[in-house]
């Protein structure tokens, strides 16, 4: 999706060789007319699919899981972090660990909205160690529906989770790959000799 690769480039801060910083325009601030973009990307790709819920983690990627059932026509979910008071009801949950803020929880769904009989995509901002797409494959695993696939904004290809979702047998696909990154350059998958420069004025 040259769009958003462009955009990466443009507003994206490289912090390490591991952490890229989109907060400008995909998970604080967001740019509502790419996510909705970025959701019709999704429904593109597995319109072909018979979805019908699309699910994720709380928080950064219900902007994008909501852009693509929409493009979809069928309900999200989102997982949440922490069981709420009203969420009395009996929940399936996994555990995940955060690669960002380096901190374990548990993901929960209610039992209500997920189980057999569903045909279901996951959708997340980031693909990077694959910890909580795996969470979500559990859960749907648990809940008796069927797993179709997992759609991700940016991976982070270098890393491990596409491998370990691959290994399970689940078909990803993910709109703008980054082969490698380190402060000022970023090489996306696709042009494998060209390091495309980021721009050093961007905000924190």
């Amino acid at each position: 999706m040259k769009v958003l690769e462009e955009r990466i480039r443009e507003e994206g801060l490289i912090l390490s060789d591991t952490v890229l910083k989109v907060d400008s325009f995909l998970n604080h601030q967001v740019d509502t007319q790419l996510a909705l973009q970025i959701g019709e990307e999704f429904g593109r790709i597995f319109g072909h699919l018979p979805v019908t819920k699309v699910l994720t983690v709380e928080a950064s990627g219900i902007q994008f899981a909501m852009a693509a059932g929409i493009a979809l026509g069928v309900p999200f979910i989102y997982a949440k972090k922490k069981k709420a008071v009203t969420q009395s009801e009996g929940v399936y949950s996994a555990p995940v660990h955060s690669f960002t803020r380096q901190e374990d929880y548990r993901i929960s769904i209610s039992r209500k909205y997920l189980g057999p009989g569903d045909k279901v995509l996951i959708v997340d901002d980031f693909l990077a160690t694959g910890a909580a797409l795996v969470g979500l494959a559990d859960i749907v695993n648990e809940s008796g529906a069927e797993l179709l696939g997992v759609g991700c904004v940016i991976e982070k290809s270098f890393q491990e989770g596409r491998s370990l979702l691959e290994d399970r047998g689940i078909a990803v696909h993910a709109l703008a790959r980054i082969s490698s990154m380190s402060p000022g350059e970023i090489h996306f998958i696709g042009n494998p000799d060209t390091a495309e420069m980021i721009k050093e004025s961007v905000e924190c």
